[in-house]
């Protein structure tokens, strides 16, 4: 039995390696990370300490700013100013480099900070670093070292906080929007924090990158506290390689790939089951909002989001396994819970068909509700988890998404440059979804999602509290203890599936193109036989219904019984292939029982007419195809390492040139003129 489910698995990880088309781009490429020491803590927001001022010189703009601040914080400000324009900044990055000691706290005045020198173009050494360092994709930037970043700090960024400590940057304003940090699509990242171990992020807002509004990355505690980051062509927060932080308060939106990206967070839980005794980072009461995705975290590990809403998204919520080069994969060890993840339908991918995606950023519009896509993803979903393992998803209400509640599939490690046998099945595995309200809102409103559930079948040790409307009609349910009741072991998933999860992943940003066969993608979505995995459905019904016609005829036909096999036969296929087009729909497995009953009586009728081999291998198929209708109509059956339909189909490769060759045989037969009479 173990060779078979290696040699199964071999063939379909190698079909499965033709088909797809995945891109091997990363979503965020960077210098190799270091592991931290996880020994820092989350840093308190400070009120005493070493402060230093930063504001702009004109009084009309700035009196225009706070005039309708509350009287007791526009007297405040007011101070502020006076002290400022003595001893104050006039940039964000004149007084990060000015802070020296540990603790300070930098103020930022209302005002739009442009922060001029640091768009002087390289020179120097650092011209000679940006000819010469490894160029990365993301937009040809160099891709920098520890000491390139030091020595050329604003290469990528405009504002750099390199190896500062307990370094506290607030906004005085009344909202974060009074203080506005803008890279004006000239840097990569507005604000940089690298090596900025406690650093502390207040009331501001980044804006108008080409890459992140706010950056931290290689940190050990970190705070983003009532911040907001919103037109950036990627990310409005990204954190890399991260502990102890928390994201409390934020906002994103406008931005091509997600308003929260808490990515390869530090993987303290990698050789834990559920007993999770703390997570690297915790989000809570975030908003992102009218993003291609609310929150996405590629490698996203370790982290607890919590009482946020991801609303008015492409999708809402995707952590995955996806892209390569991340520290601590594959992902797993998030908790999602008590979030709204709602009505995620607003489909930008006509953005990259009508070519404004090609254009200069700033001639894109992002400021007037533009969103270019970084990546394909259905439109009008709640959560995606490509390649997730213990993961919890728990109360958190889900409606209104118009595809599906849930996508979640497995990524084998070639995506993601990972070449290792045993990495090919490493993913989706151990993931509870715990009573989630689908399709209600949370004001008890009915508001339902298109499935509930789309799910590939692979996966170890996953469950759900009860769920209707899903793909895959018998999920395995989670018992009182929120354990899986009766567990399903599938190394891989459903052939159909898996199919379409790699013709969906052939998107790409840069070349414009849309895969011509998904159903994800909103107005450019195919739809019922232009759907791959109704093409490939239909394609096999129909050679499967031609071969059984034809054995009927050529060699059956004094055969009742094989008359009856080849209605019933050809009856369930036709009934397959509109539960395909139906996604979830009861008649998927009641044609898979009409199939194989057929086949079944037409592998006897074989038997009996001296074709014993291709007989027994009908009756092979049928046997699969009715395990199939139960697996897939009444309950997923555990402990079987592959599904029944991929054990099939792969039967079905055998038994299709075989039949051919007999009904072949027998028209020749046929066809063959009787032998002349012997002479007397």
């Amino acid at each position: 039995m173990k060779a078979l489910t290696r040699l199964l698995s071999v063939t379909a990880v190698a079909v499965i390696a033709l088909l797809g088309t995945q891109s091997a781009a990363a979503a965020h490429e960077e210098r190799p990370t270091r592991e931290l020491a996880g020994t820092g803590t989350v840093p308190t927001y400070r009120t005493d300490g070493p402060t230093l001022l930063v504001c702009k010189t004109d009084p009309a703009d700035f009196a225009t700013r706070i005039a309708g601040f509350p009287a007791e914080l526009k007297a405040a400000n007011e101070a502020l100013w006076a002290q400022c324009q003595r001893d104050g900044y006039r940039h964000l990055q004149a007084a990060v480099d000015a802070a020296q000691l540990p603790g300070t706290i930098i103020k930022m005045l209302p005002g739009l900070y442009l922060e001029e020198p640091s768009l002087a173009p390289a020179s120097g050494e650092c011209k000679a670093v940006e000819d010469n360092a490894t160029r990365g994709k993301v937009y040809g930037y160099p891709v920098l070292t520890w000491d390139q970043q030091l020595a050329c700090p604003h290469l990528g960024n405009l504002v750099a906080i390199l190896g500062k400590r307990d370094l506290q940057i607030e906004g005085t304003g009344a909202t974060p929007l009074d203080v506005i940090v803008d890279a004006q699509y000239r840097k990569l990242n507005a604000i940089r924090a690298d090596n900025a171990d406690g650093v502390y992020f207040r009331n501001l807002a980044a804006q108008r990158s080409q890459f992140n509004a706010f950056y931290v990355m290689e940190t050990d505690g970190f705070v983003l506290d009532h911040t907001l980051g919103r037109w950036n062509d990627e990310y409005a927060f990204l954190t890399f390689a991260v502990d102890h932080g928390l994201y409390t308060d934020c906002e994103g939106y406008g931005n091509g790939d997600s308003a929260i990206y808490p990515g390869a967070a530090s993987n303290i839980n990698k050789d834990r089951g559920h007993d999770v005794p703390r997570y690297a980072v915790e989000i809570q009461r975030c908003y992102g909002h009218h993003n291609t995705l609310g929150y996405s975290g590629t490698a996203g590990d370790s982290v607890w989001v919590h009482d946020s809403v991801f609303t008015d998204n492409t999708a809402g919520i995707a952590t995955d396994s996806a892209f390569p080069n991340h520290p601590g994969m594959p992902q797993n060890h998030s908790k999602f819970e008590h979030n709204v993840i709602a009505h995620n339908n607003t489909d930008y991918y006509s953005n990259i068909v009508d070519g404004t995606c090609k254009k200069p950023f700033e001639q894109r519009g992002y400021e007037r509700g533009v969103v270019c896509p970084a990546v394909g993803l259905p439109v009008g979903t709640g959560a995606v988890n490509p390649g997730g393992n213990y993961n919890i998803w728990r109360e958190n209400w889900i409606y209104d998404n118009h595809y599906s509640g849930f996508v979640t599939s497995f990524v084998p490690g070639f995506v993601r440059n990972d070449t290792r046998w045993a990495a090919q099945f490493d993913t989706s595995h151990h993931n509870r979804y715990l009573g989630n309200h689908m399709g209600v809102s949370e004001k008890g409103e009915q508001r339902p999602n298109g499935l509930n559930f789309w799910w590939d079948g692979q996966g170890t040790g996953n469950c759900w509290t009860a769920m209707s409307d899903t793909n895959i009609r018998t999920l395995p349910a989670c018992g009182d203890d929120d354990l899986p009741a009766i567990g399903a072991h599938r190394y891989l998933g459903e052939p159909g599936n898996t199919l379409k999860m790699y013709a969906c992943a052939n998107y790409d940003q840069g070349a414009q193109r849309l895969p011509v066969d998904c159903d994800w993608f909103g107005a450019y979505a195919a739809k019922g036989l232009g759907r791959i995995e109704v093409k490939w459905a239909l394609g096999g019904a129909v050679v499967l219904g031609l071969l059984a016609i034809g054995l009927y005829y050529r060699r059956l036909r004094a055969s009742r019984r094989a008359l009856l096999g080849m209605l019933l036969a050809v009856a369930g296929l036709t009934v397959g292939v509109f539960g395909t087009v139906d996604t979830g729909s009861v008649l998927h497995p009641i044609g898979l029982a009409l199939y194989g009953a057929g086949f079944a009586l037409l592998g006897l009728a074989l038997r009996t007419s001296g074709a014993r081999r291709l007989g027994v291998t009908t009756l092979v198929v049928a046997a699969l195809a009715l395990l199939g209708a139960i697996d897939h109509g009444l309950l997923m059956i555990p402990y079987l390492p592959v599904s029944p339909a991929l054990l099939r189909v792969l039967t079905e490769f055998v038994w299709i040139p075989w039949a051919l060759g007999a009904v072949v045989v027998a028209r020749r037969a046929a066809a063959a003129p009787e032998p002349a009479p012997a002479a007397a």
